[in-house]
């Protein structure tokens, strides 16, 4: 037995596809109290989650968390914005892959432009920006999916019945997970490198970082 290619490939593309950013356009112009504020990204985002249904998007702890570690502003008379929502989408997207250090790093130019919708660049222009490309994005992670799986698919030609499928599924993973490690190197190598010119650029500079 191989990898069912239909099955699981067919499986992994409807993932991707119901998996999308939500649109600058869907975030309530309203500022929301923190019960409504669950509420919205609960519903915004469970599609995004490994059991839907089950894992928690965001908890009262986890955004108090984020304050705690200068990740986020903190409310504005117990009411959070819809800036404090667009940081919250990106901490929930990099907060697996990045240390709070490394967000802090990160998000030092949205930081910047908080609360101000007259900059010529704010904060949900940056957002749209990113969303923008997603469909790209998706596009071309479906094409390397593919490569990857028919590279596994292939491999082991001497094995068989359930043991090859089981060292294929492992190949698979590998090359999922190698890219993954690459790329996450790749981003705290570049994200050195702008603290690295912030402090050259200030040496009086405190460093925000704290661990996580």
């Amino acid at each position: 037995m191989t990898l069912d290619y239909d099955d699981l490939l067919n499986s992994i593309m409807a993932s991707l596809d119901r998996t999308k950013q939500v649109e600058v356009t869907e975030i309530p112009n309203i500022d929301l109290y923190m019960d409504q504020l669950l509420t919205f990204m609960e519903e915004s985002l469970r599609r995004s989650a490994r059991h839907p249904g089950v894992d928690k998007i965001l908890t009262k702890t986890m955004i108090n968390n984020y304050a705690k570690n200068d990740l986020l502003p903190p409310p504005i008379k117990k009411k959070y914005s819809k800036d404090h929502i667009i940081l919250l989408m990106f901490i929930y997207y990099y907060k697996n892959i990045l240390s709070f250090s490394d967000i802090q790093t990160l998000f030092e130019p949205l930081y910047k432009r908080f609360g101000d919708d007259y900059a010529t660049i704010n904060l949900k222009d940056i957002y749209t920006t990113i969303y923008d490309e997603q469909d790209e994005i998706v596009a071309t992670l479906k094409k390397d999916i593919e490569r990857k799986f028919k590279v596994a698919q292939e491999s082991f030609p001497n094995a068989e019945g359930d043991d090859k499928r089981e060292l294929q599924t492992f190949n698979f993973i590998s090359l999922l997970s190698y890219d993954v490690f690459m790329k996450m190197l790749l981003i705290e190598n570049i994200l050195d490198h702008v603290e690295e010119e912030r402090h050259k650029n200030d040496p009086q500079r405190e460093s925000k970082k704290r661990k996580k």
